[in-house]
């Protein structure tokens, strides 16, 4: 498993072959780069749509909302690489919004009793990962399903964060210095925005360079193949579920700097938006593989199109039917550019 003195099972497996036949699947050439790029072309055609629609051609091109736009996105994307994870072997993550609002409650209330920032930061990513923990073993000792798992954690800790603030928001004793870096940019990109480019780096570092990457991606293929080649699938699950809550933690932390505090019904409003886009990522820049890089686009896709409506004054209920839309495109893109993607590889 640490990728140095032994050999990879997986190339013991065939992946060679398997990447021979992710090449013929994507038509290689044109016609792959064309597919790989759509959800990104599709997203700067509606900048330029938006830009130039008379509603929002006022508003929409302007730097403030371009700023806001991504710093928005960044307790998104965080929250989507939280789910990224387990989905890259085939688990389903329904704790990650309440994770993250817990986290950030938790660290909200701590920073409001004078705790320093460096403790918030650590209760925060202590909480989160202690949820991933839970959600893990649950999983793979119960052999619960993870659907069931972690809509039940996350009722719990929902129920947490109610008991905790009480239904109030946390806006009291937040350090000044957090709030500024929250909404503050670097050569003109929110510090947010930035913190989310470090950790996707990260992620797509992990999941597309490192063994443990290929091990998670094998797990999500094949379980029993994964098996037979030499990994230990119960170990891979249990470490997604704890970098997933993590990452859940890490976003808790951003939305606390963003908002300069925690609201008690924070974490209902990503889930949704972050299953959607982690499920969309399938269809963008490497088609039928859930990847980092396909999910940040799928982000910026989703910001870009609930931006524009709010600009156009449409009503906020939209924006719940687009993520659901969102949702059920990205699923259905998944699975049939993954069956595809499979052909393919059995063929090669």
């Amino acid at each position: 498993m640490n990728g140095t003195t032994e050999a990879d099972p997986m190339e013991a497996a065939g992946a060679p072959a398997a990447r021979s036949g992710e090449a013929r699947s994507g038509r290689s050439g044109f016609g792959h780069t064309v597919e790989a790029l759509t959800l990104a072309l599709v997203t700067v055609a509606l900048c330029v749509f938006f830009g130039v629609w008379g509603e929002t051609s006022a508003t929409f091109p302007t730097t403030a909302n371009m700023e806001a736009l991504l710093a928005n996105q960044a307790v998104l994307g965080v929250a989507t690489l939280a789910i990224l994870v387990p989905l890259v072997c085939n688990q389903y993550d329904l704790s990650v919004g309440a994770n993250l609002g817990l986290s950030a409650v938790l660290a909200a209330k701590v920073l409001s009793e004078g705790a320093p920032l460096p403790a918030a930061i650590a209760v925060a990513l202590a909480v989160g990962a202690l949820g991933g923990l839970v959600n893990g073993l649950v999983v793979t000792r119960g052999r619960v399903n993870a659907v069931v798992v972690t809509l039940g954690t996350a009722l719990v800790m929902t129920g947490a964060v109610n008991g905790i603030t009480g239904g109030q928001a946390i806006i009291q004793g937040i350090p000044s210095d957090l709030i500024s870096f929250g909404s503050s940019q670097t050569l003109g990109v929110p510090n947010l925005f930035l913190v989310l480019v470090v950790l996707a780096l990260l992620a797509w570092r992990v999941l597309e360079h490192m063994p443990i990457g290929r091990y998670l991606y094998a797990l999500g293929s094949n379980e029993e193949a994964a098996r037979l080649v030499g990994l230990r699938p119960q170990r891979l699950v249990l470490m997604s579920f704890v970098t997933a809550g993590l990452l859940a933690g890490a976003a808790g932390m951003l939305m606390v700097a963003r908002t300069g505090g925690a609201s008690p019904r924070v974490g209902e409003t990503y889930t949704m938006p972050a299953f959607a886009a982690a499920f969309l990522s399938a269809a963008a820049i490497r088609p039928g593989r859930f990847n980092v890089f396909g999910a940040i686009v799928a982000i910026i896709f989703l910001a870009v199109l609930k931006s524009g409506l709010n600009l156009a004054g449409v009503q906020p209920y939209v924006s719940d039917i687009v993520n659901g839309v969102a949702l059920v495109a990205g699923v259905a893109l998944a699975a049939y550019l993954g069956r595809r993607r499979l052909r393919a590889a059995r063929g090669s």
